[in-house]
């Protein structure tokens, strides 16, 4: 789908999460420079979080934001790579509707510039869960500046064109239909 763009910034909700078994939030600087550039371009950080990598902390998260009718993407950072306990793709992939295989190879097309063939070692990746879109890099701020500066920054303003991904998590769907559902069965349990 394409959109063309209109001269007006969509600012959307986006949430950040940093994977990580040994930063808190002194040592965020990948975290810290995500917030700092996506409030600059507009955006509203919806949460920050910082978690160990363990799968099931992860994506119980995750799921939460992706069912959030106020967030419309999700930043990850860290846990992308091949030590053992690396783990972000292995939480959030399970969740994704769709996958978003360019992100990944234009990730590592960008960072071969920087980092020559230790790109093969990235696992970046990103895809579409119930309209939420969700970005996982790398945990250095190098791949964070690489991955925002040129892909991010772009594919989440609405004045991008062709296309960019703010139009398509616009439209995120109301979760009324499932609070409803709910007090139906708390009605019918109670």
């Amino acid at each position: 789908m394409s959109s063309k763009p209109t001269g007006e910034l969509v600012s959307l909700n986006l949430a950040l999460l940093t994977v990580s078994d040994t930063r808190g939030p002194a040592e965020d600087t990948s975290g810290q420079y995500l917030e700092d550039q996506l409030v600059a371009a507009g955006h509203r950080l919806a949460a920050r979080r910082i978690l160990p990598d363990d799968v099931y902390l992860v994506r119980a998260l995750m799921s939460g934001w992706i069912a959030d009718p106020a967030i419309h993407g999700i930043i990850i950072t860290g846990g992308t790579g091949f030590h053992e306990r690396d783990s972000t793709p292995e939480a959030v992939a399970p969740l994704l509707d769709k996958t978003i295989d360019g992100f990944g190879e234009e990730f590592r097309r960008l960072s071969q510039l920087d980092i020559g063939t230790s790109t093969i070692q990235s696992r970046a990746f990103a895809g579409m869960a119930n309209h939420t879109v969700i970005f996982c890099l790398p945990g250095s701020t190098g791949a964070c500046r690489t991955g925002w500066e040129g892909i991010l920054s772009t594919q989440l303003d609405s004045r991008h064109g062709p296309c960019n991904f703010a139009a398509l998590v616009q439209r995120k769907p109301d979760r009324a239909i499932h609070r409803l559902a709910e007090k139906i069965g708390e009605k019918a349990a109670g």
